[in-house]
């Protein structure tokens, strides 16, 4: 940032002054990735990701709900508000790089998934694949796609705050978080397993949730984008991904919810009206914003015009 205020003619901290930069590729290539990987821990992407699964896990719910359903969003914001207006001919050079991480991150991130015994070590690489998704259509963008990713922000802000909840009130209940431990408290929780599935299913961009909507938009946006040759198996290989978050969360499901209850799960109390209350109002959100998407959408449209301009890119 320093280095970028005395390139500034008038040596100001005004955004306005970054925009109205017209830096060498030479000189934005590697500013870029001084910011990129600061941008790529805090959202964090695959390799910059190794902080996340960990900090979850170990972190009070309260806080992992603030981590997750806003702070890293907040690298994605960055990139979307500074990285691509300050430096567009480094973010378009270097947009099938950034590209091929954020897809081999959701690959790895839900291959990981698929393995976990912890559900909150679940959530946290679900995350990452999601995160990676958004990536993957800012750099290789079109104007749909970059609508899906604001959407996508909010949608998912919304639904990993949803989880967290029902991590907490299991871990309350039961003191354990461990998918191996649980099973059958659909047989005496019905009201904590419908919000659950609906919530869980919105995760996996289920038609009809808030993340439909979005990833159908960055999907879109990504195979009619004009912006990299690769964009098709970005697309295909992206959409692996999108079958493997079904195959991990629906497995999460069954394991933790369905099936035979055990000793430990045997006594198990539906949730109270209170906490019944919090989970009724983002389903509510969930389901709102998935049947009627109109106003998001045409909030982000001029927004996804603006940056695609700033980007010089003509769709």
């Amino acid at each position: 940032i320093i280095y970028l205020y005395f390139q500034t003619p008038d040596h100001s901290f005004a955004i306005s002054s970054f925009y109205n930069l017209k830096l060498p590729y030479a000189q934005q290539s590697w500013v870029f990735w001084f910011f990129f990987i600061a941008f790529a821990i805090k959202m964090p992407i695959f390799p910059f990701h190794t902080w996340q699964p960990d900090a979850y896990e170990q972190s009070p719910t309260a806080t992992t709900m603030v981590l997750s359903g806003i702070m890293v969003k907040m690298g994605v914001f960055a990139v979307l508000r500074w990285l691509v207006p300050v430096l567009p001919l480094a973010t378009w050079a270097w947009g099938d790089t950034v590209a091929t991480l954020a897809v081999v991150g959701m690959i790895y991130a839900s291959l990981i998934a698929i393995r976990q015994d912890d559900i909150k070590r679940l959530v946290a690489y679900s995350s990452i694949a999601h995160i990676g998704l958004m990536c993957l259509a800012i750099f290789v963008p079109s104007q749909l796609g970059l609508q899906g990713v604001m959407i996508q922000m909010f949608a998912h802000g919304i639904n990993i705050i949803g989880l967290w909840i029902v991590v907490e009130l299991i871990e309350r209940q039961f003191r354990t978080r461990k998918i191996s431990e649980l099973g059958g408290i659909a047989q005496k929780a019905p009201m904590l397993t419908l919000l659950l599935v609906i919530v869980a299913l919105a995760n996996v961009a289920l038609p009809l949730t808030n993340a439909f909507i979005g990833e159908f938009l960055m999907f879109s946006g990504v195979f009619t984008s004009e912006a990299s040759k690769y964009n098709m198996i970005f697309t295909a290989v992206a959409g692996i991904s999108i079958i493997l978050s079904a195959v991990y969360t629906l497995n999460m499901i069954q394991r933790v919810f369905f099936g035979n209850t055990n000793q430990l799960t045997a006594t198990t109390t539906d949730i109270r009206f209170n906490e019944s209350l919090v989970l009724v109002i983002i389903v509510g959100l969930i389901l709102s914003f998935g049947v009627y998407p109109k106003p998001m959408l045409d909030l982000t449209q001029s927004i996804a015009d603006t940056i695609l301009g700033q980007m010089s890119i003509k769709q």
